[in-house]
């Protein structure tokens, strides 16, 4: 018995003999019209290669990481993903350089929420603008930009971005060095000029003193006469600490309480920054002294334990959980943020050193050397 095709099976293979005919002058058409019909021997109306005519859409596929469950640097897919045009308030920026931070690990493991599921992460990134929206001024075709923090979607060829969000990089700083100092540079800004105003005379403590953030905020407080304490991994790491401002790098296997108490005479530090968390909170909270600034701003150890404010009351101790985003909230903030940074940069102040880069493509490498301290100082994804 002869079986034949369905109607609908027979459409869909004539579409893909057209699609793939080399005699089809066509390799853009992605789509197609028809407009001539021809009857068939099943009375279906088909369409003449003559007659075909592209459809042009205003929208192209681009190359992205895309997160469609939390866990672990697996998660991450190189996948196809599909960008339109920038609308009324936005830009499109072909992406240069990625900035690959911490946050984007508290995101993909699910410590931090997504606004959306399936997503694409990174929160910092330089970039070419190609397209700008109706009646934008200000950016133009050709502006070399940077964003850090909202929206979320760095970790892609192309993006659509608002143009309230970003910030001419000056033509003296490489993108990759842009890319590196975005989010990592404000933070250390906010952290040591306003969350806690660092001067001349302080004592601080950093933790994770040779990571992204740890590195410039050694170099800035260093910088505004502080004495620097800070705490590393290994014996290399301690090294470049003290490039980077640290009068004094002590290994975590060291008891840090005891030789802070030790290299401030019994005193204590004015102000710790801990990006570390669980491991450290504790710790932290013995070095203060009275009147002293606990500043948490990560958790690469998991979440600190739960403590009750009385703990806080022995020595009238203050204990802050800050984010970038509500530092540069406004646009006026972004700018000050990014400009501080960038005049910072180019006065030689912050030294920033980008020890690692990685292809986009395998992000999820990164993310699994950053999560087991195989990386020091910044790293950067490239498209």
């Amino acid at each position: 018995m002869l079986l034949l095709s369905s109607p609908s099976t027979l459409v869909a293979r004539f579409h893909r003999s057209l699609l793939h005919n080399p005699f089809l002058p066509s390799p853009s058409f992605s789509r197609f019209s028809v407009t001539k019909a021809i009857p068939s021997a099943f009375g279906l109306q088909l369409g003449t290669a003559a007659a075909l005519r592209p459809i042009h859409c205003s929208s192209n596929m681009v190359k992205a990481i895309r997160i469609h469950e939390h866990g672990g640097p697996e998660v991450l897919k190189w996948v196809d993903v599909e960008i339109g045009e920038p609308k009324q308030g936005e830009i499109k920026v072909k992406t240069k350089a990625i900035g690959l931070n911490f946050i984007d690990v508290y995101f993909r493991k699910g410590f931090y929420k997504a606004p959306t599921m399936p997503y694409t992460p990174g929160m910092e990134a330089v970039g070419v603008v190609t397209a700008v929206g109706p009646g934008l001024t200000g950016i133009v075709v050709g502006d070399v930009v940077a964003y850090a923090g909202n929206p979320m979607g760095a970790y892609a060829e192309e993006q659509i971005l608002p143009s309230e969000r970003v910030v001419p990089v000056p033509q003296s700083i490489d993108p990759v060095i842009a890319a590196s100092i975005m989010l990592k540079g404000m933070t250390a800004e906010f952290l040591v000029r306003r969350c806690f105003k660092v001067e001349p005379g302080h004592t601080v403590l950093v933790h994770a003193a040779a990571g992204g953030v740890g590195s410039l905020l050694c170099q800035w407080a260093n910088a505004l006469g502080a004495i620097v304490i800070g705490t590393v991994s290994t014996k290399e790491k301690a090294a470049q600490a003290k490039e980077d401002g640290c009068h004094h790098a002590l290994l975590y296997e060291e008891d840090f309480v005891s030789r802070v108490n030790e290299i401030t005479s019994g005193k204590g530090v004015e102000v710790v920054y801990d990006s570390v968390g669980k491991d450290t909170f504790e710790g932290s909270l013995a070095c203060l002294k009275v009147r002293g600034y606990l500043v948490s701003f990560g958790q690469s150890s998991g979440a600190p334990d739960p403590i009750p404010l009385s703990a806080l009351a022995a020595k009238s101790l203050f204990l802050t959980r800050p984010s970038m985003m509500q530092y540069t909230a406004t646009r006026d903030e972004l700018l000050h943020s990014a400009s501080e940074v960038f005049t910072n940069v180019g006065a030689g102040v912050l030294r920033v050193r980008v020890n690692h880069t990685y292809p986009l493509s395998q992000a999820a490498q990164a993310h699994s050397d950053l999560e087991n301290r195989k990386t020091s100082g910044s790293v950067v994804l490239i498209p």
